[in-house]
């Protein structure tokens, strides 16, 4: 997968001249979105199909500061996937000096028109089963 390329803007900094810290829970969204466009399963189409993927819990460990005019690459990764809840990471660097800015997570469920849980794997096999391929393989245990 391509990372997501994303130009920072005035709008986006502070009183400090620096981003935001909100605007990075954006980016994410971004290059999500991307990302599920990239898999071939448009969050547009998903919708269409009366799916749709709310947050459930999210997380960011910034590392340093970004200015406006800083191209960030959002690079995302599947972490889970186990058909109700889908966990992916996000490792934003600054292009220029390839300097990590950020890492987060998300995880995200998915639900019908009514706000009930889909049964992904019975509703969508294809995304389901391009989601696991992309899941890292477990380190086995001892």
């Amino acid at each position: 997968m391509n990372t997501y390329l994303h130009r920072v803007q005035y709008y986006e900094t502070d009183m400090m001249g620096v981003v935001h810290h909100a605007n990075y829970l954006r980016w994410m969204e971004e290059a999500r979105i991307d990302f599920m466009d990239q898999l071939g399963f448009p969050y547009r189409k998903m919708e269409a199909a009366g799916v749709f993927s709310p947050v459930k819990a999210i997380s960011c460990d910034y590392r340093r500061t970004c200015t406006f005019g800083d191209e960030i690459a959002v690079a995302v990764s599947v972490e889970s996937f186990n058909g109700v809840v889908l966990a992916i990471t996000y490792r934003m660097c600054q292009t220029a000096t390839g300097e990590e800015v950020c890492t987060a997570r998300s995880e995200h469920v998915f639900l019908n028109r009514e706000g009930r849980f889909v049964r992904l794997p019975r509703v969508m096999p294809d995304f389901c089963e391009a989601i696991r391929e992309l899941v890292p393989p477990e380190t086995p245990v001892d």
